[in-house]
């Protein structure tokens, strides 16, 4: 990894901690939803750790019964920490910031292609900074659809 990634790794973390602080500080009034998306909690086990790993994700499709998340990292040539753990273990655990949920737990899987058609343009549609992400890499951004653990 060159200087350039670490230094953009750095930032990514940097703004989800501050994002989680700002939720935290003003009790969920600041936070919860970013340009009508909800926010969540993802958590998911280090695929080297075997930690529990948390981050701060909108979610641009969204059901009770199952989530969508793109795994962009700002269009980023690289897939994103939480996005490669999943991959090895998709068991995770997703809690809407809006505080009216308990903590929920999921099994995650990347969408097939035809899924990702489908689901790209309501994607796009809750926010188009998606198709800017894509227009910065050549790689194949996955789309992450998780549904309740059995």
């Amino acid at each position: 990894m060159d200087i350039q990634d670490t230094l953009r790794d750095g930032m990514m973390k940097t703004a989800n901690l501050i994002h989680r602080g700002l939720h935290t500080i003003s009790a969920g009034r600041i936070g919860s939803t970013i340009k009508d998306m909800p926010v969540v909690k993802l958590t998911t086990i280090g695929r080297t750790s075997g930690k529990p790993r948390t981050v701060m994700l909108t979610a641009p499709v969204y059901e009770d019964d199952q989530w969508v998340f793109v795994a962009s990292k700002g269009g980023d040539d690289r897939d994103p920490d939480w996005y490669k753990n999943l991959a090895a273990n998709p068991e995770i655990t997703v809690e809407a910031m809006d505080g009216d949920a308990e903590p929920r737990q999921f099994v995650a899987r990347t969408a097939t292609d035809d899924e990702k058609a489908e689901l790209w343009t309501k994607i796009v549609a809750s926010n188009d900074g998606y198709a800017g992400y894509q227009a910065k890499t050549d790689r194949d951004i996955p789309v992450v659809i998780a549904e309740p653990a059995s």
